[in-house]
């Protein structure tokens, strides 16, 4: 489940974090020109605008006719964020209250349906 930036850069996708000029790109295999930050995660800083884009994917589901965000998943649950905005259905779902306004809980996945990732 993906939530995050991600860029393109010379044809291949990667997840990214823009930093004013700069982007960057992370993968997990050693490569040219990416510096090992720790076991299995590299990392390239390259110039902004050699990025061919750069987009936000969000993964969002339903679950219980409820939509939500897909923040991760874990042995066959995944752990969602309500994007109704009613308290009252959050509260009826027994979530979790995360801060003012955001309510999160985990769901398993066997009762989650129209998982899709969104660019933004």
């Amino acid at each position: 489940m993906r939530d995050g930036y991600v860029a393109r850069w010379r044809g291949r996708e990667y997840p990214a974090s823009p930093d004013g000029g700069e982007i960057r790109l992370y993968q997990q295999e050693a490569a040219e020109g990416f510096a090992e930050v720790r076991p299995g995660r590299h990392v390239r800083v390259v110039p902004a605008a050699e990025v061919e884009e750069l987009a936000y994917v969000r993964t969002t589901c339903t679950w219980k006719g409820q939509p939500f965000i897909v923040l991760a998943e874990h042995d066959g649950w995944l752990r969602v964020e309500y994007t109704g905005g009613r308290w009252p259905v959050a509260q009826a779902m027994r979530l979790e209250a995360f801060d003012f306004g955001v309510y999160q809980g985990w769901a398993p996945v066997g009762e989650v349906t129209d998982v899709r990732e969104k660019r933004v």
